[in-house]
């Protein structure tokens, strides 16, 4: 998984007359520069549907709920609002060489994208079992899924997205996204691959 890091402002240099260039000397207060806030992710983040990010169940479902439909237009603006400015979504796939592959996308490259595919296919998809651990403000769910191309129909892939979450005290996000295929030698575990009675979805 890549992190990202959030870029500090630069310090500001100041210059001063010689004679106050001893190592004690201080810049008058008014000269010294203000102390700069990081910039809010809400700055720089589409407006969210209050009820999509109001709790770890209702991001997961609005998650699922953006990118499901029949062909057409996804809503991007929507799906952008969940995530964190720099979040990433990173899939780790297996070629048939038994080579294996990873592939890092930002939030925009993601919606360009799976945009072109859902234009022209149906895809629904829905988590199977959510399993949430928190610490303090941060979250990470495994959460099982089921693709399929229309409601009802059996499944035609399954797998695991590892989804980390961020509370900021009003709102949760979305940071990253990182999953994996069911496949012939990597199934899912028993307890991802069917509902119980104790299970968030």
């Amino acid at each position: 998984m890549r992190s990202a890091l959030l870029a500090l402002p630069a310090l500001l240099c100041l210059s001063f007359p010689a004679a106050a260039q001893s190592p004690s000397a201080k810049p008058p207060a008014e000269q010294q520069a203000p102390p700069q806030a990081a910039p809010s992710p809400s700055a720089s983040a589409p407006a969210p549907r209050r009820d999509d990010v109001k709790s770890i169940d209702s991001i997961l479902a609005a998650l699922y709920g953006v990118i499901s439909g029949p062909a057409g237009e996804r809503d991007w603006e929507r799906f952008r609002s969940l995530f964190l400015p720099l979040g990433r979504l990173t899939s780790a796939t297996k070629n048939p060489d038994g080579s294996f592959r990873i592939h890092p996308m930002s939030v925009e490259d993601y919606a360009k994208g799976a945009g072109s595919y859902f234009a022209q296919h149906a895809f629904y998809e829905s988590p199977i079992v959510n399993r949430v651990e928190a610490f303090g403000n941060v979250s990470q769910v495994f959460s099982s899924y089921e693709s399929r191309r229309a409601p009802g129909e059996a499944p035609f892939a399954r797998g695991i997205n590892s989804i980390q979450l961020l509370y900021d005290g009003s709102r949760w996000w979305i940071v990253s996204i990182l999953w994996d295929q069911e496949r012939d030698d990597n199934p899912l575990p028993k307890e991802f691959a069917s509902k119980s009675s104790g299970d968030r979805n």
